[in-house]
């Protein structure tokens, strides 16, 4: 088994790979790392060619992401994900990344304890369906007269510079913003992602995501990914109805973060790049 760098051409498979385990990814994820951070996106393949794995790197400033580790369900427990990962975390090491980051399943996080990674806090994905809302305009009076720098709020949240990913991500969607902070809507098939989303105080949260339900079309399904220890996160979305149907483990290695939960709304993709 041969650890290459993930081509362009691979990425048909990955997506087929992934949506048989029911993962949200997308074209425009692959198309962002491929093109943001290759040196750390590889592919375990046989030597006939055959495609056995995969897994994504994405490097911010001071930080790094790892995530899209998968590998094909008769290729499991030969090692081959192990190689993948450690692939990607040497790559971004190689780049001087103080702090790793990566969201984990329960029966994964041995793997990445392994390599020095600890619990940081739980990811849980909340779903809900807009149901038919009054017709009051949306009010933007707040996002002209702000600015589009949305880095510093982010910053504060994560204690570094995100700015490839809030780019791809605000170039894609739909921007909400206010004082407290901003909301993105991503497109996701039929369905739409709240993502990434923060705001510095409750009140300010529940502005924007009432901003946010008034753009999104009745019957719509939407989905949000929300750190556990943010209560207030998880005392709106129950408060809109919303369920939880998943959760991960959110990780890291090396450096301590300066991670500040209480602002975090919603990640800016389903876990592979925070």
């Amino acid at each position: 088994m041969k650890i290459e760098s993930f081509k362009r051409d691979d990425i048909v498979h990955f997506l087929k790979l992934a949506k048989s385990e029911d993962w949200v990814v997308e074209q425009w994820e692959l198309d962002f790392l491929l093109s943001e951070y290759s040196n750390g996106c590889f592919t375990a393949k046989r030597g006939n060619g055959e495609r056995a794995g995969y897994v994504t790197a994405l490097r911010h400033d001071r930080s790094g992401w790892i995530g899209n580790l998968i590998v094909e369900s008769k290729y499991r427990g030969a090692g081959v994900g192990e190689r993948l990962f450690v692939s990607a975390l040497g790559s971004l090491r190689s780049e001087g990344v103080e702090t790793f980051w990566l969201t984990a399943s329960e029966s994964g996080k041995r793997l990445y304890e392994k390599y020095g990674f600890q619990n940081m806090d739980t990811i849980t994905r909340w779903a809900g369906t807009i149901a038919p809302i009054s017709d009051l305009p949306y009010d933007d009076s707040d996002n002209r007269s702000i600015s589009n720098s949305l880095s510093s709020i982010d910053c504060k949240v994560w204690g570094d510079r995100r700015d490839a990913l809030l780019n791809v991500t605000t170039g894609r969607g739909v921007l909400i913003q206010k004082k407290s902070g901003f909301l993105v809507l991503q497109p996701s098939g039929c369905d739409v992602l709240l993502a990434p989303f923060i705001s510095d105080n409750e009140d300010g949260a529940l502005r924007i995501f009432n901003d946010a339900i008034r753009v999104i079309p009745s019957g719509t399904k939407y989905f949000v990914d929300a750190p556990l220890s943010n209560k207030s996160a998880h005392q709106l979305y129950e408060s809109f109805d919303m369920t939880i149907v998943g959760q991960n483990i959110l990780m890291y290695a090396g450096r301590a973060p300066e991670y500040r939960p209480e602002m975090l709304y919603g990640l800016a993709t389903m876990g592979s790049c925070g």
